[in-house]
């Protein structure tokens, strides 16, 4: 049976050669890097050169660069450990609803210890309204967080406006940008898009489970959430997962070399999958513009390329999610109903009751992702899938 892998945005398969430097590591430069050996410098050079490499793709310096254990881990200690630092400025903090739950999570913990949170509304594809974000900032405002890509229906958040506009505002409010789902597939600069705190994930990127990535940027303080040996200037104590930066750093480099050829596919990819898939009957695209900042109406491609290159949210009416899930997992698809970040247990998604997503269309969303690895045989083989499991599921729960 064919094996069509559409759930990159909850993991990734590692690149061979990803895991062939990380084996390599294992087995031969293991050493602790705090060690002062052989092995121990061996291991702290892996460390280092990662950091470069991923310093080159962000465009900022090593230095800004902490390594954690996810991009939960990363989001935590750059919300709290950044609103805790900055209490004395205020306690006000804003971020959206459609938020990861890392930053939801987060953002109920800091409620709990006595902060207040302003939570700007999307409109219909997911997206923030700039103005609603800057008009929101107090003297009292502290952090903003926004993500740059949306884990469940891929809408951009235009992330290079808002920093502008809440700096403009107050210089002083940090600006947090979960980038788990963008980086690899955008280009991110912190320092040009007035980001001070960003969280990115291996697992996202073809590099393994176990290994985030924490920018901070000069001069932003941060609590210390997590205490020990005082590894990475002491915000983030613990020994390093050597392999897994090294297998981070390689394969965001990987991506980042043919960035614009990989997008092109990936975007090529989405928009044939939609057209096909919108062949079936009650079939809704979710996160998809209508109209340009012009008004005027857009094409398919145009509003393909206006989205995540990789996230496909798909509604099909009078299907319920978790039978389409596994039906198609029948014919070596693999897929998630909403996202698969939190939890494989059932929930109702904000994300998708932000976007004022009818109700009886809650339960029947199922999010495609694509990858590098993905091609477009894949998606004609998942289109045809749809087209034979839907009618028939259909059929089978009329009454």
């Amino acid at each position: 049976m064919r094996e069509v892998y559409l759930d990159n945005s909850a993991t990734t398969r590692v690149f061979p050669e990803t895991a062939q430097l990380m084996n390599r590591i294992y087995l031969e430069e293991y050493g602790n890097p705090s060690s002062m050996h052989h092995k121990g410098v061996e291991a702290e050079k892996q460390l280092r050169q990662a950091k470069q490499t991923l310093a080159g793709i962000l465009k900022v310096k090593p230095s800004n660069l902490y390594f954690t254990s996810c991009g939960t881990e990363s989001d935590n200690i750059a919300i709290i450990g950044g609103a805790l630092a900055a209490q004395r400025n205020g306690k006000h903090i804003i971020t959206t609803p459609v938020e990861h739950p890392a930053v939801l999570e987060s953002m109920k913990y800091l409620e709990q210890e006595g902060f207040e949170i302003t939570y700007i509304p999307v409109d219909g594809c997911g997206r923030v309204d700039p103005e609603e974000v800057a008009a929101a900032v107090r003297p009292d405002t502290v952090l903003v967080s926004i993500m740059h890509t949306n884990n469940e229906i891929g809408a951009l958040q235009p992330i290079t406006e808002i920093g502008e506009k809440i700096k403009k505002k107050n210089p002083k409010v940090l600006f947090h940008v979960d980038a788990v789902q963008g980086f690899g597939k955008a280009l991110i600069h912190p320092r040009q898009q007035h980001i001070d705190l960003l969280a990115a994930s291996g697992h996202k990127i073809h590099a393994p489970k176990g290994v985030g990535l924490l920018y901070v940027a000069d001069g932003v303080k941060l609590r210390n959430l997590i205490f020990g040996g005082g590894q990475q200037n002491g915000l983030r104590s613990g020994t390093e997962n050597v392999a897994g930066a090294a297998g981070m750093a390689l394969s965001a480099q990987k991506l980042y070399e043919k960035l614009d050829v990989e997008l092109d596919t990936l975007y090529d990819m989405k928009q044939f999958f939609i057209e096909q898939v919108t062949q079936i009957d009650g079939v809704r695209v979710n996160g998809l513009p209508e109209t340009g900042a012009d008004g005027k109406a857009l094409s398919l491609s145009e509003a393909v390329r206006m989205t995540a290159p990789h996230v496909i949210s798909l509604s099909f009416e009078n299907v319920r999610a978790e039978v389409l899930l596994h039906a198609l997992e029948d014919k070596g698809i693999f897929v998630s109903a909403g996202s698969a970040c939190a939890s494989n247990r059932p929930h109702i998604s904000a994300t998708l009751q932000a976007i004022k997503l009818p109700e009886n269309l809650l339960d029947s969303t199922i999010r495609f992702s694509t990858g590098v690895m993905n091609t477009m045989e894949d998606m004609q083989y998942t289109a045809d899938a749809l087209k034979e499991i839907v009618p028939f599921l259909r059929r089978y729960t009329r009454h």
